[in-house]
């Protein structure tokens, strides 16, 4: 099983704060937390530590912090073959102001324009995930791939986005983006119905991540709400994206759909017990102790 994750990679800073900041005050914080991020980039990062064969390609710039990048992909075993290395570029950077008293996070992000996957890959995947930056890059790939598993992590409602989310076996998508895309807001199994209705007239495979209530998706007409386990949030920076890797796993692995999808939103919850995005990644005999 070969997978291939493509899309954005940063390079994160956290600052754990006591409250969120009020504005035109001067702050000294008392610790920092560095470290790899981006949707597609963090689900390669768990997928490696899970010891897949993962590929990830995306744009970094010629800086210490790409470089940075690239040697901890490789540390757990992630290709960076298909890593593109933009001349005269930065490598997209993340601030992000962390909540000790709720464990929410604000995220401030920094993409040049300019810095694009320019490359075509050529090379056959059993598995694909993307989150929709690489636009150009992901409809390449998925044209030379026609009968490999496909799944995007859709976080924002964009008409690049959404014609990816066409052409994917499976649209596994924020809260934030299925209420966009339906003008509906998620409040109820009603509400819910509605959605997934009108989002599997355009798209396959309809999966909607619920943050601490967990995710919803249908199956033969029927709701399925799957429930995430109670935990003690510290900082839920990169849960999305750990759910996003560990369902591209269990579903490479042939797992039924509710297991797969019962077992991502564990890893998911796990992750948010550890201030940090990549340190923060459970073991996978960590979340299989929840079956």
């Amino acid at each position: 099983m070969k997978i291939l994750c493509i899309g954005n990679v940063s390079y994160d800073v956290t600052y754990p704060m006591d409250k969120y900041p009020i504005e035109n005050i001067k702050y000294r914080v008392d610790d920092k937390v560095t470290g790899g991020g981006g949707p597609s980039s963090n689900a390669a990062y768990l997928l490696g530590k899970w010891g897949v064969n993962t590929h990830f390609a995306g744009a970094i710039g010629d800086d210490t912090l790409g470089k940075k990048l690239v040697k901890e992909f490789k540390s757990v075993g992630v290709s960076t073959k298909h890593i593109e290395v933009d001349k005269g570029r930065d490598t997209t950077l993340a601030f992000i102001l962390l909540n000790r008293e709720s464990g929410s996070r604000t995220v401030f992000t920094y993409r040049e324009d300019t810095l694009v996957l320019d490359k075509k890959i050529n090379e056959k995947y059993d598995v694909i995930l993307m989150d929709g930056q690489e636009y150009e890059a992901s409809l390449h790939v998925l044209k030379k791939n026609p009968k490999a598993i496909s799944i995007i992590d859709a976080g924002r409602v964009n008409e690049r986005i959404i014609d990816l989310c066409k052409k994917v076996t499976y649209v596994a998508c924020s809260k934030k983006f299925a209420e966009d895309y339906t003008n509906i807001k998620l409040i109820d199994e009603e509400s819910m119905n509605k959605v997934i209705d009108i989002m599997s007239k355009d798209f396959k495979n309809v999966i909607i991540t619920l943050e601490e209530r967990g995710s919803v998706y249908k199956e033969n007409g029927v709701l399925k709400l799957i429930p995430s386990i109670k935990v003690e949030v510290k900082d839920s920076t990169g849960a999305g994206d750990f759910f996003h890797g560990a369902f591209t796993y269990f579903i490479a692995n042939k797992y039924p759909l509710e297991r797969a999808v019962r077992l991502s939103n564990i890893t998911g919850a796990l992750s948010v017990t550890k201030v940090g995005t990549r340190n923060s990644v459970p073991l996978l005999s960590d979340v299989l102790k929840y079956e």
